[in-house]
């Protein structure tokens, strides 16, 4: 069956090449409710969607809210609108929350959205499929990292690219908010200035104020527009017969480069969206891992900072290593976050080392009866610079080291699909000043392990877990001085007759997700599970 391109429909909502968190819950059930009637198959319409990860905390005091932009999305026309700054709160805020409010009934494939603010990607997100009766959802994100952007009145743009017609009647209806809240923001936390990179003739480029001192860049890196690279991870080589092939298989990387010397590598995370794994029964109610909110690669480009200081704009670059040659599939739009010397008009320094391990990325195809492909990947890199600032030389060093593994297996015709994956991002961040040294260390795990079947009678069904975890310590010199983890896991198994109307698919399915954080500042835990679209449980604790 070629049904690798319905596996997830943003074909229709590729971003426009200019373009912790997660859905607001709602409060845990009691243990004394009763428990909901569950039909036996799914109906013209379900829970709305929700998700298990933590809402953003709200601070005490005043607060002042904003309307960003307010649309209905039928095309691919963006909304453009203009922000002003609120008035009452001041202009610096010890958080700023952004929240979508959305609905849509119908029909509708998953789209994929942005919002920009003079600019700046302050937001980018995915849509639910929607029930026949019609859904609604929220989202949160604390976005105070942009308060530098949110200072003066600004452009606004924002699209979730859509197409509505006589079979796909969903129009979606958003509006997005920006709330407030007034007091003392956390210095070391909130940079001084937001950039965008300048499109010019040889590329983009970035000019940075001359007394930076610190540099962040960031990158909203997704896979989309409905051809293989939306779901990459279960591409393989050009000798497999397979749907979705590329030259060297399923193995990505997200690279920075400045002035064409690599600055930056990453490994995507694997977002699954909400019609993934050809199975929109899984996602109707509980979304996968960052769906809703997707989170942007971080780089820090500090050891860059003398470089970049001279007032001269520099070539700042993004690639993803795999992607066929001339395949279009990736939007990439870069930030940029810095840390300003007050007390000094020009910091200087330079590059101490840069270290770039070889790339790994091999994968080897097995034919049989149930044909095989075996992938490992991995990169290293290290570098490492300093800056001469007010307050005496400060050094940084940033070492990352990625690895992949997967193995992909199929039966002639695809109607049996499996992959088991895994990748793993290690990150350290060394910085020597005054005093002790201060290092940040990140451990990051990405899993992926499911299999869609088709059975003779045009029964589909996917069973599907997925995986997102961290865990950080900080240290300065010997001493840890504070530490967190997190797992957020999604499991699923849904099945629908495919080939048939839609009022005919007698689709069945139960879903779950846990999200667990724990550390030096607290502790969170919620699980949900769903049966044919009814919210069955909601329990929460630490």
């Amino acid at each position: 069956m070629t049904r690798r391109i319905i596996m997830s429909m943003l074909a229709g909502a590729t971003l426009l090449a200019s373009t912790l968190l997660g859905t607001v819950p709602a409060r845990a059930a009691e243990s004394a409710a009763p428990s909901p009637e569950v039909p036996a198959e799914f109906g013209s319409d379900w829970h709305d969607p929700i998700t298990a990860a933590p809402p953003v905390t709200e601070p005490a005091g005043r607060s002042c809210r904003v309307t960003l932009a307010e649309a209905q999305f039928r095309d691919f026309t963006p909304y453009r609108g203009t922000y002003a700054p609120p008035e009452g709160c001041g202009d610096r805020w010890s958080k700023v929350v952004l929240r979508l409010d959305g609905k849509v009934k119908g029909r509708q494939f998953d789209r994929l959205g942005y919002v920009h603010v003079g600019g700046v990607e302050v937001f980018r997100t995915s849509t639910p499929e929607p029930s026949p009766d019609g859904i609604e959802w929220s989202v949160e994100k604390d976005v105070t990292r942009y308060s530098d952007t949110f200072r003066s009145g600004q452009d606004v743009e924002m699209l979730i690219g859509n197409v509505v017609d006589d079979t796909y009647t969903g129009v979606i209806d958003v509006r997005v908010t920006l709330t407030f809240y007034a007091g003392r923001p956390a210095a070391a936390r909130t940079p001084d200035r937001v950039l965008t990179l300048t499109d010019g003739a040889g590329g983009t480029t970035l000019t940075t104020p001359r007394n930076s001192e610190r540099i962040v860049a960031e990158v909203y890196a997704t896979g989309s527009g409905g051809g293989c690279e939306e779901y990459w991870y279960l591409a393989v080589p050009d000798s497999a017969p397979y749907s979705c092939q590329a030259d060297g298989g399923p193995y990505r990387e997200v690279q920075i480069k400045v002035d064409g010397q690599l600055a930056g590598i990453a490994a995507p995370f694997p977002t699954v969206w909400t019609g993934g794994w050809s199975n929109p029964f899984l996602w109707y109610v509980v979304p996968g891992p960052r769906a809703f909110d997707v989170k942007p690669i971080a780089y820090d480009l500090t050891p860059f900072a003398g470089i970049l200081n001279d007032g001269r704009p520099h070539s700042v670059d993004v690639s993803v290593v795999g992607v066929p040659e001339g395949q279009s599939g990736w939007s990439t739009p870069v930030n940029v976050l810095v840390w300003q010397d007050a007390k000094r008009a020009h910091v200087t320094g330079g590059l101490t080392s840069h270290q770039v391990g070889g790339l790994t990325n091999s994968s080897v195809y097995t034919p049989g009866p149930q044909q095989r492909v075996d992938t490992e990947g991995g990169h290293r890199f290290t570098i490492g610079g300093y800056v001469d600032t007010s307050h005496g030389r400060v050094a940084t060093t940033v070492g990352r080291t990625l690895t992949n593994t997967s193995v992909h297996r199929w039966t002639d015709g695809e109607n049996t699909d499996s992959l088991n994956a895994a990748w793993t991002d290690d990150e350290w961040v060394r910085v020597d000043g005054r005093g002790p040294a201060r290092t940040t260390r990140t451990h990051r795990t990405y899993t992926m392990d499911g299999t869609t079947t088709i059975g003779t009678d045009d029964r589909l069904r996917t069973v599907l877990t997925l995986g997102d975890r961290a865990a950080v310590t900080e240290a300065r010199g010997s001493r840890r001085t504070a530490w967190s983890r997190f797992d957020d896991t999604y499991d699923g198994d849904a099945t629908f007759t495919v080939n048939v109307p839609r009022d005919q698919r007698h689709a069945v399915g139960t879903t779950s997700e846990r999200y667990r954080s724990y550390g030096t500042r607290g502790c969170y835990d919620r699980f949900l599970t769903t049966v044919q679209g009814v919210l069955t449980e909601d329990r929460g604790g630490c």
